[in-house]
């Protein structure tokens, strides 16, 4: 009896080793997201642009779905704003106004009429068409657009590193023209799941301003 208890035991160890071999050599699990298709619905109102810019960063199109239907302008301000204040989002007072001016009317109860929509997107700091093709300063693009928001120089952020995608495109000739039309009009798919939100306030100057800085690294 004690010889086929041992034997038991061997047998339930030897089991268990296996098992614990196969679970620590097993190829990890793999999440795949699907595309990203939702969008924000269009406005000429200035909040418009800066939730593309700024919102898409982080979450998709999708969650403005989930908030109570006809909010009022001050319940979506007060939406952007707990995103500066709990989550960080790096928003001026002015631009979260400015936002939730723009998800009122999408969204809401608000029209685009209204005194206090009309006042809220006036203090927006970033407007559809921020500057004349011949402003290219770099930096103020970079800054404007929350482009370091996502992505460094030389290191992964949410999107890859600057670097990473001028050596991507090393020896494509048309390199300039393909990244300054993926900045205008976003990607998704180029570099994993995470979508590029599409920067459609900026002028062809501006994008070939952008995508030959990014080439140059």
């Amino acid at each position: 009896m004690r010889l086929i208890n041992k034997t038991i035991q061997a047998l339930t160890f030897a089991t268990i080793t296996a098992l614990f071999m196969q679970l620590t050599h097993a190829a990890p699990k793999q999440i795949k997201l699907p595309p990203e298709t939702a969008k924000l619905r269009k406005s000429k109102l200035p909040g418009y642009t800066l939730a593309t810019q700024q919102c898409l960063i982080c979450h998709s199109a999708d969650y403005i779905n989930f908030q109570a239907p006809n909010m009022n302008q001050q319940q979506w301000t007060d939406e952007v704003f707990k995103m500066q204040h709990s989550y960080g989002a790096q928003l001026s007072k002015a631009d979260a106004k400015s936002i939730g001016a723009y998800l009122a009317v999408a969204y809401g109860s608000a029209k685009a009429t209204d005194p206090s929509i009309i006042a809220a997107s006036k203090s927006a700091t970033v407007v559809k068409n921020p500057a004349a093709d011949t402003t290219t300063a770099v930096q103020a693009l970079l800054s404007n657009n929350a482009c370091l928001s996502c992505h460094a120089i030389d290191k992964q952020l949410v999107g890859p590193a600057f670097q990473k995608i001028a050596l991507k495109y090393k020896n494509d000739a048309q390199a300039q023209s393909k990244l300054a039309t993926a900045i205008q009009k976003g990607s998704v798919g180029k570099w994993g799941e995470m979508p590029m939100p599409a920067m459609s306030n900026l002028s062809n100057t501006q994008s070939k301003a952008l995508s030959a800085f990014v080439l140059k690294q």
